[in-house]
């Protein structure tokens, strides 16, 4: 990329790029949090248990994994635009279908189909980026995103638990398809091609499959991804048992989940932000060190506040998973923005089998992790410190291994 063109891009792309993309990317936390104050109901409704209520994260997070495979394969032979807009426009129709659903299978059907679509923006906006940028403007775009991104996971339960004020559940999901629509609208006249005719592969099966083996057989690749996935997970297992959390560990109500989720994206956003800022004067991977130190040591704090007489405390039991998610938002960009240019030329295969990766681990525990550790806060403490160390080792191992790339 030339000075002039990178110049231009900051310039003119910048901002408005940088919210559309990232307003793409918040079709995931949405989909998960906007429900989750509505668990309750939904469960007296159909007459199933919290247990069973997790299920509805679960199969969601499951099917977006499972289609993240092929949504930036797909990218890369047709272009990242027309990929958004079908996706966005079946998001929106599953929507839909989840709020008409008359029983708990129904609605998982439904959810699935939301998950197979909501990638499309999630997934293709990381490629986007990396189309766009190069170096430190590429991590600081992708931080940028991320701060966007970060008030989603905040906003969303609140929002839902504001439309249970107004309805019951279902209103929930027909202000989600009317964000289908919305998007696909902002897609298709707000937003440019970034991957040009001349820059796709052809749209061949063997040659996808070929791409994603090729990326997943990849070694510097697996570890980046797994680190990067154990370490979202330690902060990540908070968010999908915050249904468990707030109303079963904390005893609050409908309308209290910001208590959880406000710190705890106020600990991204700070972390993003500081990416941001330090873009091109700190190296990414220093970053990211710091990043995984924060989110172990926050992980270690975790587990002696949740072990006094007494536990849960109010504001110490969100204090140390805020933390582990500014240490987390502190490490993430730099890991993408690594994995992604290991394969210049198959930037979406790369993010598809990232999220792929991070997805498969998240809906594990949502479906059976967290409702086996939220017993107490102290087991789920230790868990999350547990999940900081493993992705903290695979970075440090990433470190030693690998000749450092400034970026």
């Amino acid at each position: 990329m030339t000075a002039a063109r990178q110049d231009r891009n900051d310039g003119r792309a910048g901002a408005g790029i940088t919210v559309i993309i990232a307003t793409l990317s918040m079709f995931g936390p949405f989909s998960i949090d906007t429900v989750f104050p509505a668990f309750d109901q939904m469960g007296r409704q159909f007459g199933v248990s919290v247990v069973a209520m997790q299920q509805v994260t679960s199969v969601y997070l499951l099917s977006f994994a499972i289609m993240s495979l092929l949504h930036g394969p797909i990218s890369d032979a047709v272009g990242r635009k027309p990929v958004i807009i079908v996706g966005t426009l079946m998001y929106a129709a599953a929507s839909v279908g989840c709020a008409l659903s008359v029983n708990l299978p129904m609605l998982l059907i439904f959810r699935v189909l939301q998950g197979m679509s909501a990638g499309s923006g999630q997934i293709i906006s990381r490629a986007m980026i990396r189309d766009l940028f190069d170096g430190p403007a590429a991590q600081r775009l992708m931080a940028q995103v991320m701060m966007i991104f970060s008030v989603a996971p905040a906003l969303a339960p609140i929002i839902g638990g504001w439309m249970l004020g107004l309805g019951s559940w279902p209103i929930i999901f027909w202000f989600l398809a009317a964000y289908g629509v919305v998007m696909c609208l902002v897609t298709v006249f707000g937003l440019p091609e970034t991957h040009p005719p001349a820059a796709r592969s052809p749209l061949r099966l063997g040659r996808l499959t070929h791409g994603l083996v090729e990326v997943g057989r990849h070694g510097t690749f697996v570890r980046l991804a797994m680190a990067s996935s154990l370490g979202f997970a330690g902060q990540f297992l908070y968010v999908v048992a915050a249904p468990i959390v707030v109303v079963r560990l904390l005893g609050k109500g409908e309308q209290d989940f910001w208590m959880l989720f406000v710190p705890m994206i106020g600990g991204m956003l700070l972390g993003s932000f500081s990416n941001s800022r330090l873009a091109g004067r700190v190296a990414g991977t220093t970053l990211a060190t710091v990043g995984f130190t924060t989110a172990v040591a926050a992980g270690v704090l975790n587990v002696a506040v949740s072990a006094l007489p007494g536990a849960p405390h109010l504001p110490w039991a969100v204090l140390a998973p805020a933390l582990i998610a500014l240490g987390v938002a502190l490490a993430f960009p730099t890991l993408q923005i690594s994995m992604l240019d290991l394969f210049p030329r198959q930037r979406g295969s790369a993010a598809s089998m990232q999220s792929f990766t991070q997805l498969v681990l998240n809906a594990i525990l949502a479906g059976l992790v967290a409702p086996l550790v939220t017993g107490s806060v102290l087991h789920l403490a230790l868990t999350s410190l547990g999940f900081s160390v493993a992705g903290s080792l695979l970075w440090t191992w990433h470190r030693r291994s690998t000749p450092i790339v400034r970026h």
